[in-house]
């Protein structure tokens, strides 16, 4: 088009009009237009959907259609040019149905002057000009909300949702209809719940807050929450808010925290078994040349058995040592998690059912295939069964197994309603040596986390005290 035009399109069916209309618009002096005719309606949405004119001029009646008709639809192709309604005689309810259906403005054709036409096609194109600002901002800033992957949302002073965008509504786990009537203070903790409003009444934010809220299927996202206090146009107050979950990053930074622990702990135990062994060596030659010079006397086989038998005890005690501090190297085969898990319950059944507690196991449809060596992951089920079974009173625990097949990973779950571990306890659970056995060793997890790290897997514990603990480990798919 040329830019020192402006092409307007009048759409009429009566020739007489159309020239009456197009003579005004020419007389005015300072601007120039070119000027079409329509006389069909069809072909008058065609020309709207190529944009093929900056204004529009609309009459009423368009045969068995009418100018309302036409601007509805030309809206609903989302026209972003202006369009200007004509009316035969004044009628205020045209009038303001023409306004609220989009007309940009409307002329009454008995009373038209230059000056009546130049006005409305310069308010028309300034109004649209401003408009479309608006509609690109909009759209710009909807597409940012839209394709953040953070959560983003707009909520009532009570927290209540009112728009969120896609990921949000991923995060939590409900839809967005359902999230209409839901509130963030819903998923929160009460001290969670009186901080955040005590800071939204003082100051009238939330600044980058970490919080634990629960989705809709009971599962615990950790996340940073930002909170800001804000007024509309009407001067009605809403809050705009932001989520930024954190949870598989603090899962990784509590993956190699174990992992460096276990490191650590390793590189002590070899320097002590090294330490160790040396002397352990002089006293098992010493004992072989013993054996040979004092043979036959009386009492002193005894003896000699008893050394002997020790020696040996405290080298299998640093095999067991050295074996749980290290990262297991295991050939993998595919293998059915399902399968696994079953071998690990044959094994402790008997416990299980000494103790009378109630087994219930729920396993995916599909087999949930994983790379494993059998054996030693069933060792590291099985320490985990058993202190499952072991923290349970008896004949009253109730012990829930189940696996969850997903598409890039599956998921063990182990269930008790035991004890429970305090939370002091939690970030010690798999380190060696660590227990609150009277008689443990505190080496069966710790064993268990290099046997499930060999097979890449993930775990986490989630646990209240007289409630019981439940333990999450997930496998890559195979």
């Amino acid at each position: 088009m040329d830019n020192n035009l402006t092409h307007i399109l009048i759409i009429d069916d009566d020739e007489d009009d159309f020239f009456i209309t197009s003579e005004y618009i020419k007389k005015i002096s300072d601007r120039n237009f070119r000027i079409d005719w329509c006389f069909k309606y069809k072909d008058a949405i065609e020309h709207i959907r190529a944009r093929n004119y900056e204004l529009y001029f609309i009459d009423y009646y368009l045969g068995a259609r009418t100018g309302l008709d036409l601007i509805k639809e030309a809206l609903d192709l989302e026209c972003e040019e202006p369009l200007v309604l004509l009316t035969g005689k004044g009628n205020k309810f045209i009038d303001r149905e023409a306004m609220q259906a989009g007309a940009m403005d409307y002329l009454v054709k008995s009373d038209l002057t230059v000056e009546k036409v130049e006005r409305c096609i310069r308010y028309s194109m300034e109004r649209a000009t401003t408009v479309k600002a608006l509609r690109a901002n909009e759209r710009k800033y909807r597409s940012i909300f839209e394709r953040s992957k953070d959560a983003v949302f707009i909520a009532s002073e009570k927290l209540f949702f009112r728009d969120v965008n896609d990921a949000a509504s991923e995060l939590l786990q409900y839809s967005k209809p359902q999230l209409s009537s839901i509130s963030l203070y819903d998923m929160l903790e009460d001290k969670e719940k009186i901080y955040i409003s005590e800071q939204l009444v003082k100051t009238g934010m939330v600044d980058d807050h970490e919080i634990e809220l629960q989705s809709s299927n009971g599962e615990k996202k950790n996340c940073i929450l930002s909170l800001s206090k804000e007024q509309d146009i009407d001067g009605l107050t809403y809050i705009h808010g932001l989520l930024h979950d954190v949870t598989e990053l603090q899962k990784a930074e509590k993956a190699t925290l174990q992992a460096e622990k276990l490191a650590a702990t390793g590189r002590l135990i070899q320097t002590l078994a090294h330490e160790v062994r040396n002397p352990l060596n002089n006293i098992n030659l010493s004992l072989e040349q013993l054996h040979n010079e004092i043979s036959g006397i009386e009492d002193t086989e005894m003896y000699m058995e008893i050394i002997q038998r020790n020696s040996k005890r405290i080298s299998d005690i640093i095999t067991e040592l050295l074996n749980s501090s290290q990262p297991a190297e295991t050939p993998l085969h595919n293998k059915p998690l399902q399968v696994i898990m079953d071998e690990s319950i044959a094994v402790a059944l008997d416990r299980i059912t000494l103790r009378k507690i109630k087994l219930h196991i729920r396993y995916a449809d599909k087999p949930a295939y994983i790379k494993a060596d059998t054996e030693k992951l069933k060792l590291a089920f099985l320490n985990i069964i058993i202190n499952a079974v072991e923290a349970m009173e008896e004949d009253k625990g109730v012990l829930n197994i189940s696996i969850e097949y997903e598409k890039n990973f599956h998921m063990v779950r182990i269930k008790d309603n035991g004890c429970g571990i305090e939370e002091a306890n939690l970030s010690k659970l798999f380190e060696p040596y660590f227990t609150s056995k009277r008689n443990g060793l505190g080496l069966g997890l710790a064993a268990s986390l290099n046997i499930l790290q060999a097979h890449k897997g993930r775990i986490e514990v989630q646990s209240e005290v007289n409630k019981g603990s439940q333990f999450m480990i997930t496998f890559p798919t195979a």
